[in-house]
């Protein structure tokens, strides 16, 4: 069972690649925490990646491959993996793919969390964090007991510069011109699937354990 997550910022994807992790007992592949690792332990892939990193460059999509496949490669992942956060262009697609296919290996699904941009944009500007504590909220699905003040340690809440209307439009402009063609990629293959994440979390849960059973 290998599959990839899609959905814009704020769609839910990396929720239920977590809750797909748990429920199958494959791992949940992260692109950020795979680097984060390799460069913690020092790795010769880490440290080759930092090198772009520490010049404010974007790794190379062949290098990002060859430490995703670093991974997948462990044990943890003979039975399945859920990616999140790659492939996010057509680019690192095809290298992913062509990579794979030289391994005898292929996605089995793409599951897309479709949410329109005013639902995300709606649901990200509501969200509050505590910068003391690292809690967060949600104005309408996980208030505070007391407005503007965080549960756990008293602290005030703010909306982070990442969650304000202005700056999630831009990431979904971004999202739209980059990552959206990846849905029409997956779907000619055959391997798309697309399931509706404006409903509550459980049920879009539900939605993809009946596309793996």
């Amino acid at each position: 069972m290998k599959i990839i997550m899609l959905g814009a910022p704020g769609a839910g994807k990396g929720t239920q690649a977590k809750m797909i992790a748990k429920e199958y007992g494959v791992p949940h592949v992260s692109t950020g925490d795979i680097f984060r690792a390799n460069i913690k332990n020092g790795t010769e892939l880490g440290m080759e990646a930092k090198k772009y990193m520490d010049q404010g460059l974007l790794v190379p999509d062949e290098l990002t491959v060859r430490i995703l496949l670093d991974r997948v490669a462990q044990e943890d992942c003979k039975r399945g993996y859920v990616l999140d956060g790659f492939p996010r262009t057509i680019p690192q697609a095809e290298v992913l793919e062509q990579a794979l296919t030289e391994l005898g290996d292929q996605i089995d699904y793409a599951i897309d969390v479709d949410v329109p941009d005013e639902n995300i944009i709606k649901r990200m500007s509501g969200r509050r964090a505590c910068l003391t504590c690292g809690a967060t909220y949600h104005i309408e699905h996980i208030p505070p007991r007391q407005e503007g003040i965080c549960d756990t340690c008293g602290s005030p809440l703010v909306l982070r510069d990442d969650d304000k209307p202005e700056t999630v439009k831009n990431r979904l402009d971004v999202y739209h011109k980059q990552t959206q063609p990846l849905i029409d990629f997956y779907a000619k293959k055959g391997v798309l699937r697309t399931v509706d994440g404006t409903k509550p979390m459980e049920e879009v849960f539900g939605a993809i354990r009946a596309i793996l059973a």
